[in-house]
């Protein structure tokens, strides 16, 4: 296993012992569950969840209670999307229009997809200019836009702010929506700056643990009701006891918004993983070079510019699946197929792609070795 060249950081993020180190002391010294204690080894763990939170705001330029717990991306995606369809527009998205864009993961767009299948909502895309990046002029009316922040195929930051502002030019109450699930990695985030309503990032992808993501609300009392339901986020029941009259009132957020046992032992590493990142972003200098050199391959056609986070290439006389098994056989860990991103890749004209990305881990060593298996297999 020594011999493995992780290249698949986008896809998640090798753990830092320190994040490692963190959630083990944790479990070996001071496990207990949050919110539903008072003994001094509860109130500890619910003093390491707040520390947590606002580690996050801060790392986001957020304020503590619009940082919400989830279980990773695609669950904060839908969970936002229940939210926006359930809670606000009356009848829900009906005769509403949403708009997506070819650069979405499947979790930022099938949602809303799929209300559009079953006629609740309409579909608008954004515009996206030559090099497949997202327009702010001739930018459609909608009542909901999807940003990706970056694609997980071509790997560019996206203008957020820019996008933001030229949807409220449009309609000056659209409630923006940002998949940073990608873009964490490589940039800061300021939800400020941005002005979005709701952003939602992994952990996994910024080397914490899985099973824990981040959903940002930017006014989370505008959103009444939760849209899950369990122990923790109710402060008090009225009503009969014996008749199905109850009114309940629900905790502030994010409480109200975090029903039933929070990922603990994920929340305690996250911070630790944070601090990791900030201080160890990945080496896009090792993405030039692949570039540099792959691209005198003639058989290697690569569809990522040379400044792009990540590297997404193509054997045109070579199955991806095949490519990918033989590279993988020799040890090189990438992804192949089509990132979850259907529509980036029909844009493309392409059935699937390969893709290195790089994390804080991998070495000049990694990728040189890398390229020289590559060509080895193409020729």
């Amino acid at each position: 296993m020594n011999n493995i060249i992780y290249l698949d950081a986008a896809a998640s993020a090798l753990k830092p012992e320190v994040v490692i180190n963190a959630e083990t002391k944790f479990l070996r010294e001071s496990y207990a569950n949050a919110g539903r204690g008072i003994c001094a080894r509860a109130s500890n763990v619910d003093n390491m969840i707040a520390n947590a939170r606002a580690h996050v705001a801060k790392f986001i330029n957020a304020k503590p209670e619009q940082v919400v717990f989830t279980a990773g991306t695609t669950d904060g995606m839908n969970r936002i999307t229940r939210i926006i369809n359930d809670k606000v527009c009356g009848a829900g998205l009906k005769n509403k229009t949403v708009m997506v864009s070819d650069l979405d993961h499947h979790s930022a767009r099938l949602p809303f997809e799929l209300l559009y299948d079953s006629d609740s909502c309409n579909i608008v895309l954004c515009p996206m200019d030559a090099q497949y990046n997202l327009m702010c002029s001739d930018m459609p009316y909608a009542d909901v836009f999807v940003i990706t922040a970056m694609s997980n195929v071509m790997g560019i930051p996206q203008d957020v702010a820019g996008l933001v502002a030229a949807a409220r030019k449009k309609n000056p109450d659209v409630i923006t929506v940002v998949d940073a699930a990608q873009y964490v990695v490589h940039s800061e985030i300021d939800v400020q700056k941005w002005d979005c309503d709701f952003m939602c990032f992994s952990a996994h992808k910024i080397g914490a643990d899985t099973g824990l993501g981040i959903m940002y609300i930017k006014n989370p009392e505008r959103w009444i009701s939760p849209d899950k339901f369990g122990g923790g986020m109710i402060s008090k029941i009225t009503g009969s006891a014996t008749e199905h009259d109850a009114c309940f009132q629900w905790e502030n957020a994010p409480a109200k918004f975090e029903a039933g046992t929070l990922p603990l032992t994920q929340i305690i590493g996250l911070p630790v993983a944070i601090d990791y990142l900030s201080a160890n972003r990945p080496d896009l200098n090792l993405i030039k070079y692949l570039y540099d050199r792959l691209s005198e391959n003639h058989r290697i056609k690569i569809i990522t510019p040379r400044d792009s986070t990540l590297l997404t290439f193509y054997v045109p006389d070579m199955h991806i699946l095949d490519f990918g098994a033989s590279v993988g056989a020799r040890g090189v860990c990438l992804r192949v197929g089509n990132m979850c991103a259907s529509w980036i890749h029909r844009a493309l004209g392409l059935n699937g792609t390969a893709r290195i990305s790089v994390g804080a881990w991998n070495t000049m060593d990694d990728v040189v070795r890398a390229a020289d298996i590559i060509e080895n297999i193409v020729g």
